[in-house]
């Protein structure tokens, strides 16, 4: 058994599809049609082969309550790893990415939570070496 999706909830799937690609660098995989939203799955070019994230469409209206719950009690919906944080950070900061402070070193991570203009926190989190 192995996990090869995971998924994100997100207001707009176009939105979503921008920002996860043009600023954070994934790559788009599935866009099919469904109705009046999509399938549509992103993947990182560094991350392991065949595993993707699906850009969500909050069709259930509990979705939205569980989304907005967590933002505003600053929990993240995911987390995404990096090998160098201070690069990533600043390369992100400069595209414009809302950062909620500053990479902070955790027992043995180091971690910086940022807004992914959809609705969720994300955590950028990097190992220690």
């Amino acid at each position: 058994m192995q996990i090869t999706l995971a998924s994100i909830p997100v207001e707009d799937q176009d939105r979503a599809l921008a920002f996860y690609t043009s600023v954070l660098g994934f790559e788009k995989k599935h866009d099919i049609p469904m109705g009046q939203f999509r399938w549509l799955t992103v993947t990182s070019p560094e991350g392991a082969a065949g595993v993707e994230l699906v850009l969500e469409p909050m069709a259930f209206p509990p979705a939205r309550t569980y989304q907005k719950s967590l933002f505003e009690a600053g929990i993240p919906a995911t987390a995404f790893m990096t090998k160098d944080i201070s690069e990533e950070f600043q390369k992100l900061k400069s595209l414009g990415v809302k950062f909620r402070g500053e990479p902070t070193a955790m027992g043995p991570v180091t971690v910086v939570l940022f807004e992914d203009t959809c609705g969720n926190l994300i955590n950028l989190v990097q190992p220690a070496a």
